[in-house]
């Protein structure tokens, strides 16, 4: 007998949309608001409007190649891990054994 109820088969994969994966869909979702907020301030403050296209346009453009290629690169936890891996120290230095002295042996 089979169930009325289909498995989604979807289920605890990344998200996917048009080639970009994970937290890709977010930085591109940020970075074109960000560039309506600049389109909207550029054309208030007055200056020509196909001037304002043509900057939001090309940085639109840089924006998405930039994007994109974030995604191929690194994929779904790259981009984390290599920002974890900047914050690791090289070597650790300590100047004086005061701090050593201290620990408990456990045998």
């Amino acid at each position: 007998m089979s169930s009325v109820y289909q498995i989604n088969k979807g289920v605890g994969r990344a998200i996917e949309f048009k080639g970009l994966k994970a937290q890709y869909i977010g930085f591109l979702a940020g970075g074109l608001v960000g560039l309506l907020l600049l389109f909207a301030l550029l054309y208030i403050c007055g200056l020509n409007l196909f001037i304002c296209l043509f900057l939001v346009f090309g940085l639109g453009f840089g924006l998405f190649v930039t994007v994109f290629r974030m995604s191929d690169r690194y994929g779904r936890y790259g981009l984390m891990k290599k920002m974890a891996r900047r914050g690791i120290p090289a070597c650790l230095v300590s100047r004086s054994r005061s701090l050593f002295r201290h620990l408990a042996v456990v045998v």
